[in-house]
């Protein structure tokens, strides 16, 4: 059975949110796409589990640096794959797309950045704690 990317992306932004009516206000904090962008543009949330960065371990720095680091890759391939797709749309959808899509990515991919650098702090500075109690 093939499915449509039209239903992939209904399945995936949970589509029972959008088979009832919904309240103007309150449905727009409960869309999946309005609180992933509020989301995506947010540096200051951290991942579901995320420890702190301020009080965590070497370890735990460098696990959330490799998982921001490998995010972030993917948030550049896809914006590059965008600007790949865009430069054969109509003037007006590469508009759209640069006024919709684009921002979105951006956002989200900043906001992944900003989290690395967290992240990437935190491991530098846990890795000189550690090589100066050893030397």
């Amino acid at each position: 059975m093939v499915m449509t990317i039209r239903k992939l992306l209904l399945i995936f932004l949970c589509w029972s949110v959008y088979q009832e009516p919904m309240n103007p206000v309150a449905g727009r904090q409960n869309r999946p796409d309005i609180v992933a962008a509020t989301r995506g543009g947010d540096n200051s949330l951290g991942m579901d589990g995320e420890a702190d960065p301020v009080t965590a371990s070497l370890e735990q720095a460098l696990f959330w640096r490799n998982i921001y680091t490998e995010i972030l890759a993917m948030e550049e391939a896809v914006l590059e794959r965008i600007q790949q797709l865009m430069a054969d749309q109509s003037p007006q959808a590469r508009r759209e797309v640069e006024l919709t899509n684009v921002p979105v990515v951006v956002a989200q991919a900043e906001r992944f950045r900003a989290r690395l650098g967290f992240w990437e702090s935190a491991y530098e500075r846990l890795d000189g704690a550690v090589a100066l109690a050893t030397s």
